[in-house]
């Protein structure tokens, strides 16, 4: 017989005193669905414990990542766009602009810093995809030169980390003009001997891939990364063909002689290191 009998079927705890989990404290990985805990998959550089899927994240997260016990000091966080071509679409550009800052608390789709990783010195620029997309615009432009200009007069070595659905199209020209105008400051860089490891996450897509994203002196990606410049549909409506699978993923790019070497989120920091190290 057994020593446990239950007098009532079913559990009748009252309403008022049932307890839901706090939200956010457990994470379901969009790849292979597995929950983790969410201090688990932070610990775990925003990677899943199950599949190693990299969920994508912003400056803040790589910030603290990389930079010594998360310490930095932030560049021109407080430059934001200007509407210079009256720009409406479903509503005005500055509307949008507006809209976007208070709602993910960002000044732009960059933001960049300079601090220590592993004790030396580094200047990074990081995209924010939350941002209109991480589009380029006039101040993405801007804020990637003076980070350049930065690691130029401290002589520190520059890390650009890319995550971009292309230029702004609500600044049209403009946008297009900042890859001619952060190339010409890479190449001011490369002029000085100042070591530049472009990182592409995922997406790295469009004016960006074509300019800064892939003018390194290593050019790294994250697992999983979409790198390309137009994207897979429009190549396969354009052709009229169907794609290699994988198609512009990191490891087909890898394979096929643009990029140096991917490396794992977990692993990034004593990579780029290493890597700044033998550049020096």
């Amino acid at each position: 017989m057994s020593w446990f009998i239950r007098k009532e079927k079913g559990i009748n705890t009252p309403t008022e005193e049932k307890r839901e989990a706090p939200d956010g404290l457990w994470y379901q990985c969009p790849n292979c669905k597995k929950i983790m805990h969410t201090r688990e998959h932070k610990l775990n550089a925003y990677t899943c414990v199950h599949c190693n899927y990299h969920e994508r994240i912003g400056s803040d997260a790589y910030f603290s990542i990389l930079f010594d016990d998360g310490v930095f000091t932030e560049l021109d966080a407080n430059m934001t766009s200007g509407d210079p071509l009256k720009f409406v679409d479903t509503k005005p550009y500055p509307e949008r602009v507006k809209a976007t800052i208070s709602k993910t608390h960002l000044k732009d789709a960059v933001r960049s810093a300079y601090g220590k990783i592993n004790e030396l010195d580094i200047t990074i620029a990081c995209m924010d995809f939350n941002f209109i997309g991480g589009s380029m615009g006039s101040v993405v432009g801007e804020k990637i030169a003076r980070a350049i200009d930065h690691s130029i007069q401290t002589r520190t070595p520059f890390l650009m980390i890319s995550k971009s659905g292309g230029a702004r199209m609500m600044e049209a020209g403009y946008s297009l003009m900042q890859m001619a105008k952060t190339s010409a400051k890479l190449a001011l860089l490369s002029k000085e001997k100042i070591p530049y490891v472009s990182l592409l996450t995922d997406p790295t897509t469009g004016g960006v891939t074509a300019s800064f994203a892939m003018l390194g002196d290593f050019n790294i990606a994250e697992p999983g990364t979409l790198i390309g410049f137009a994207g897979p549909r429009v190549i396969r409506e354009t052709i009229g063909k169907n794609l290699p699978e994988g198609f512009q993923s990191a490891e087909f790019v890898l394979e096929h002689g643009f990029l140096d070497f991917i490396v794992d989120r977990k692993d990034l920091k004593e990579k780029l290191t290493g890597l700044f190290k033998l550049l020096q």
